[in-house]
């Protein structure tokens, strides 16, 4: 009788004596495969005991309470992919001291999903809810699209990386019955609005709180609150685009619409699984309600759509719904690494001189493309020089940070986060390539942002008359009381929680080789 081989085995098996051709389970060029962190889907490193706990050998650690992420341990095969991708990438995983304390150092970003061969690691689901909340006829569902998720739904369905389906996707989401679709590139233009406004306060009157961080990214965030707590002083208090547009529904909204804001439930359809714990975190909400009830990743949005049979790819264009639906260039590029930043400075520009921004802060090329760190300059009459930094992928980020806290760095005023390599285009809840690493695949998706950009009506987030009307019927101007209440927030010291104190010293300290 032939003895069972657990699907764990098989490919510890198969890769070891390639099976597979060259010991690559998901390629056929072995120099790609080093792309992606070592000879295939089992390095050797994973191979020798390691100094991590025999159950951690091997992956990462993924508390079960965690609300990004989490893993499927029968699909686990143990080949250290998600390290990889956690510590080269992201700069978490080997960056505390064991034994950890109440939970686990994760950021939610999700990186390791995107690199995990067989889905072992995945969003944590919340589809059904969804599905739920849109069957209840006493509920007014309503959803909202960020940036990223517009330039590569498509993938799900057999399109090229980069086609631009924000019309396809309104139209998709109307057919499964949510009340109305929003845009998130709207509540961008919003952020920015803030955002610029605070930056402009620091630079001219708060200069002891440069450098200024920007804050729309909650993986970022939540690495500032673990490792460098130090230095969330310098963190916008502004909150995320999705954050915001959530608040405004359900206050805003629901005061035009004649709804209970009770009545109302908020999806967000986002690139990142870092953007589940965000929704979840308390601060970021009102009178008992949080800002937004669930968060669907770019996959999980497919997933139902094939579900419910939508023939994506042959649906016409629909548009947003009104009110808060209108965006502009600006609010399209904060899914690109550099964009927010750009965004930033065009309405900073206009802040400080009511002029229109410079024909070269429309096409700010210095803060653009996938280097992990890009440095700029934008002169602001008025303010002067103002010396930006823009910085993907937080193992990057870790080295910026530590330059900044030991003050080996001090010619930044502005500086840009964000957590995944390319920024919001290569989210850990994005439609999956062949290669987590793809450049290609990022550069295609980023220049469709640009191209919506270059092709919108208004360029620059004060020029979006519906948000002109927001701040004249709502919150009066920006930095506002209103404004203060409900788009911006707090953030917490949380390394106490993850080490103990004798211990957080050693926090940003890399493993030895």
């Amino acid at each position: 009788m032939a003895q069972k081989i657990s699907r764990r085995d098989f490919l510890k098996l198969a890769s070891g004596t390639s099976l597979f051709g060259l010991g690559v389970l998901a390629s056929g060029c072995a120099s790609e495969a080093k792309d992606e962190g070592g000879d295939g889907w089992m390095p050797d490193q994973y191979q020798g005991r390691g100094d991590f706990p025999a159950h951690l050998k091997g992956r990462v650690a993924i508390s079960p309470h965690n609300p990004s992420i989490m893993r499927d341990d029968e699909k686990c095969i143990l080949c250290g992919q998600c390290i990889e991708a956690c510590h080269n990438v992201i700069g978490v995983h080997g960056y505390y001291p064991l034994p950890l304390k109440d939970e686990t150092a994760c950021i939610g970003c999700g990186q390791c999903t995107m690199w995990c061969p067989t889905g072992a690691i995945h969003e944590r689901p919340a589809d059904e809810q969804v599905e739920a909340a849109l069957a209840d006829d006493t509920k007014f569902v309503v959803v909202q699209t960020a940036p990223a998720t517009k330039v590569s739904l498509g993938e799900e369905f057999g399109m090229a990386p980069g086609s631009i389906v924000g019309g396809k996707q309104v139209a998709a989401l109307k057919a499964l019955g949510f009340d109305a679709v929003f845009d998130t590139c709207m509540s961008a233009d919003m952020t920015i609005m803030e955002e610029a406004s605070e930056a402009l306060m620091r630079l001219t009157q708060k200069k002891d709180e440069l450098p200024h961080f920007t804050s729309c990214c909650p993986g970022w965030v939540r690495f500032c609150e673990l490792f460098y707590p130090d230095l969330m002083k310098h963190l916008s208090t502004c909150k995320s685009p999705a954050e915001m547009m959530g608040a405004t529904v359900k206050t805003y909204y629901a005061e035009k619409k004649g709804l209970d804001p009770k009545d109302i439930v908020s999806v967000s359809i986002m690139p990142c699984t870092a953007k589940k714990g965000e929704a979840k975190r308390p601060e970021l909400g009102h009178d008992g309600m949080q800002d937004v009830d669930y968060v669907l990743t770019t996959r999980e949005l497919a997933k139902l759509l094939k579900k419910k049979g939508i023939d994506f790819e042959n649906l016409d264009n629909a548009e947003y719904d009104s009110i808060l639906g209108e965006s502009t260039g600006a609010g399209r590029i904060f899914g690109a690494t550099g964009g927010v930043a750009e965004a930033s400075v065009r309405s900073l520009y206009y802040f400080a001189t009511h002029q229109a921004p410079p024909d070269d802060l429309l096409e700010w090329q210095p803060v653009r493309g996938l280097t992990a760190v890009k440095e700029a300059q934008a002169t602001v009459p008025g303010v002067g020089t103002v010396h930006v930094a823009i910085v993907n992928g937080m193992a990057a980020g870790r080295q910026i940070l530590d330059q900044i806290r030991k003050g080996e760095i001090n010619r930044w005023q502005f500086i840009e986060f964000m957590a995944c390599p390319g920024g919001c285009i290569g989210g850990g809840g994005q439609p999956k390539s062949q290669f987590a690493s793809s450049e290609d695949m990022r550069k295609k998706r980023i220049a469709a942002l640009y191209t919506e950009d270059r092709g919108a009506k208004r360029r620059s987030s004060h020029e979006n008359t519906e948000i002109q009307t927001v701040y004249k019927e709502f919150y009066g101007q920006p930095l506002s009381e209103r404004a203060e209440k409900l788009l911006h927030t707090s953030f917490d010291d949380k390394s106490g929680k993850i080490f103990d104190a004798e211990t957080q010293h050693a926090a940003n300290t890399p493993p030895k080789a």
